[in-house]
């Protein structure tokens, strides 16, 4: 017998079964749902943490809320003719320290004004055509009110727009991929589901309450 043949008593590797699509499906919705959940999990806690804070507004962890008022002169070529150029206007009162997204832009008469708006934050502004000299009313709210705003996506603008978008798709993802490795479990599958409908009936029910 030659060397390089195998012992008749030498184990053999069983062959490997091919897998079917129930359980090539479930490895798909498994690695979702882990993946998913990863990414989404400071999400989670994100918005947990500051819905907590929209619904108890007495809480402000030494966040106070502080008004102030900001006067200065805009640079002399403020306007082109007798048009209001706004965005050296708004260039420039952003350098004086004003933040957030301009808007709500407004020439007549009477004064020229807009307004600056981030979360937690607002600025009010009149300018005195005459003069070119503006006065802004800042008020800033502190770091629980931004957070609360973060949360609701008011005055964050386009970027933190999409990330609040891109969350919500991760949470969808997160929670279907989840109901499908459910359903695959046998033992688990009526248990779950029962649950999963009694938990919609006290969300639905709560819900009914809240809007009356």
């Amino acid at each position: 017998m030659s060397s390089a043949s195998t012992p008749e008593n030498a184990p053999t590797r069983p062959l490997r079964r091919p897998r079917t699509l129930k359980n090539r499906s479930y490895a798909v919705a498994r690695w979702l749902h882990v993946y998913s959940s990863m990414v989404s999990l400071l999400i989670v806690l994100f918005f947990a943490a500051t819905g907590v804070l929209l619904n108890h507004p007495e809480w402000t962890f030494g966040s106070a809320e502080t008004r102030s008022t900001l006067r200065g002169t805009l640079p002399a070529d403020w306007q082109a003719g007798n048009a209001v150029d706004w965005l050296k206007v708004v260039s420039a009162l952003q350098k004086s320290g004003l933040k957030g997204t301009a808007g709500d832009f407004r020439a007549d008469a009477g004064g020229d004004t807009l307004s600056f708006r981030a979360p937690g934050y607002s600025a009010d502004v009149t300018i005195d055509p005459a003069k070119g000299s503006y006065a802004a009313s800042v008020d800033s709210q502190g770091w629980v009110a931004a957070l609360g705003d973060l949360h609701r996506g008011r005055d964050s603008g386009k970027a933190w727009s999409a990330a609040l978008d891109l969350a919500g798709y991760f949470l969808v993802l997160l929670s279907l991929t989840g109901l499908a490795m459910l359903l695959y479990l046998k033992k688990l599958r009526l248990s779950g589901l029962l649950t999963l409908a009694g938990g919609a009936a006290v969300v639905g029910l709560l819900m009914n309450l809240a809007l009356k």
